[in-house]
């Protein structure tokens, strides 16, 4: 785990030179180099993802040259990024846009220059783009409705079916397709398994760790029965853990976050956050670097490519006998 860090710090190091060389000037793109435009590396899901892209681009012998914004939450600055990688006219552009619109300019110029695009973790709406007339070459991600449910499906484990009392949802930036598919998977499957666990409040927290903790706090004060946090990220599932913990019911309510970065991790072999919906991010930039190579040479890509999601739990992770723990970085 130490030596990924050291890579994901290189990583990040070698990534900011770059950023300062693109502000003197836009270089054109070494033939055949792939653009991947990342939504922030201040997020330890997407340092993982960017150390499967670096892997995934070793192994397939290509090149590639990345950018991200400053935060998951800077649609604007995103976008600009997006244009100023299309000016390298790269073959294809790998992008995670920070919501179903901002990049959409940017996406129908590439489209227009023949270059490839990828939606990276699935974060492009595709009612948006088929209105809008951009065709992606495919989405790759794990099924963020599925998430959810396996979310709602480790709660009622743990509660039982027929458990009672107040639920508290936490969104990611409102208006972003995957925190709202995440939402609503885990809304509907926890309804459909265990009606008696009532969502009493579905809120957007923003992707903001400060954010979600301060919901929680005031759920709780609304809800002193309150049994169960949903977050649609390990960010703000972190932040509902410190105000629930202050508050003195640590062992009442249930924690539930998505994505299984390195500090959700950490948190629930510390036994404090209940469990973390694994989005396997490193695996998610190898593949689709894998595939976009695929799709260049002219074989035959899925449109929709889904990675495998995993719960962790502290005795998944203490027994360290799944296999895809391997891709839990």
């Amino acid at each position: 785990m130490a030596s990924f860090f050291t890579k994901i710090n290189r990583f990040t190091v070698a990534l900011g030179v770059a950023l300062a060389f693109s502000a003197i000037g836009v270089a054109k793109a070494e033939d055949g180099e792939y653009g991947v435009l990342m939504k922030t590396l201040a997020n330890p899901f997407w340092g993982a993802m960017a150390q499967g892209v670096a892997d995934g681009a070793k192994e397939a012998g290509v090149k590639y040259f990345q950018q991200a914004a400053e935060s998951d939450q800077a649609a604007e600055p995103q976008l600009n990024l997006c244009n100023t990688m299309l000016e390298r006219k790269p073959v294809a552009m790998i992008t995670a846009a920070i919501n179903s619109t901002n990049l959409l300019p940017c996406l129908k110029s590439a489209q227009d220059a023949g270059i490839k695009i990828v939606d990276l973790d699935n974060n492009l709406d595709q009612a948006v783009l088929d209105k809008e007339g951009v065709k992606v070459t495919f989405h790759i991600g794990s099924d963020n409705v599925a998430a959810g449910a396996q979310g709602a499906e480790y709660l009622v484990s743990k509660l039982g079916k027929d458990a009672k009392g107040p639920v508290l949802v936490i969104e990611g930036l409102s208006g972003n397709i995957t925190g709202e598919k995440r939402a609503k998977g885990f809304a509907d499957k926890l309804k459909e398994l265990a009606p008696g666990l009532q969502i009493v409040a579905s809120l957007p927290g923003d992707w903001d760790r400060g954010k979600a903790a301060s919901i929680a706090t005031d759920t709780l004060t609304a809800h002193p029965d309150l049994v169960a946090i949903f977050c649609a990220n390990d960010g703000m599932a972190l932040g509902a853990v410190e105000s629930v913990y202050a508050a003195g019911k640590g062992q009442q309510v249930t924690m539930i976050g998505v994505d299984g970065n390195v500090d959700a991790v950490k948190s629930i072999k510390e036994g404090r956050l209940n469990a973390s919906v694994a989005q396997l991010p490193y695996l998610v930039g190898k593949q689709a670097v894998e595939n976009v190579k695929k799709a260049l040479a002219g074989e035959k890509v899925e449109e929709s490519i889904a990675v495998p999601t995993l719960v962790l739990t502290k005795d998944v992770l203490d027994a360290g006998k799944e296999p895809m723990l391997q891709y839990v970085k």
